[in-house]
């Protein structure tokens, strides 16, 4: 295909599937329960960092998760008491287990009590041409307090060659404004532009028979490389296509 040709078929894919319709099965719909803005980011953080395996059971987990922080996630994040934290432990998805959840409230405080919320960190460590420098300061940022040491792995680090694929697809949901009920745009402190796309198995692959991508791993290398591509085909909100590689890889099977 030309550049041109390229553009109007994933241009007519992310049409297609940034639509309402696409909530009913992804775990997006978790912060689509909410309407206060920080419940919304904090479900969107915790729904996004234990968004790895079977879509069906990231939403049973997620839903979870929820349901044992009251369904007022900001309030239990920054309210909870000790004997409350008790309750999440048998909480388990994967190698996240609760004692990692617990970790991650605790960090979550210390990012809203300390850091002024997520929004303004994110915004305050992001640069003009990226968020990846902000993904590894919340590294750092996120285990500045007493923390497990275990629970460091659930949290990627770009500098470190991750793809960051789970934070950036919550920063996706949180920054675009997609006019079509799916993504949030509740954070305008920050443009789409500088978004990345989240790279994992489906999008790599359709990347790269497209001609998008040409380095074998899903690492930080190949992100940056698939962000140049993307964003000669829409410099102005290249993550959009996230929906056309991604509907083309799991339900097109591209």
């Amino acid at each position: 295909m030309t550049h041109k040709e390229l553009k109007e078929f994933l241009d007519e894919k992310v049409a297609y599937y940034n639509h309402p319709r696409f909530v009913e099965s992804d775990p997006i719909q978790i912060p689509h329960r909410f309407q206060l803005k920080e419940d919304i980011e904090i479900a969107g953080f915790l729904t996004a960092s234990i968004a790895w395996g079977n879509r069906k059971s990231i939403i049973t987990n997620a839903t979870k998760m929820m349901e044992l922080m009251g369904e007022s996630p900001y309030d239990f994040v920054l309210h909870h008491k000790e004997q409350q934290l008790k309750r999440l432990l048998p909480f388990v998805h994967r190698t996240f287990n609760g004692y990692d959840f617990i970790q991650f409230i605790k960090s979550l405080q210390h990012i809203y009590v300390n850091h002024h919320g997520l929004e303004q960190f994110f915004s305050k460590h992001s640069t003009n041409e990226s968020t990846q420098p902000a993904i590894a300061r919340l590294k750092d940022t996120f285990f500045e307090n007493e923390h497990l040491a275990r629970t460091q792995k659930h949290v990627p680090n770009p500098e470190k060659g991750s793809a960051a694929k789970r934070i950036n697809m919550f920063l996706r949901w949180m920054v675009r404004d997609d006019n079509s009920g799916v993504d949030f745009g509740i954070w305008p402190s920050i443009l789409p532009a500088v978004l990345s796309c989240p790279l994992d198995v489906h999008s790599g692959r359709v990347a790269r028979k497209l001609g998008l991508l040409h380095r074998k791993q899903n690492d930080a290398k190949a992100l940056l490389e698939l962000d140049r591509s993307l964003r000669k085909l829409d410099p102005k909100d290249p993550v959009k296509y996230d929906f056309a590689l991604f509907g083309l890889g799991v339900f097109e099977g591209f």
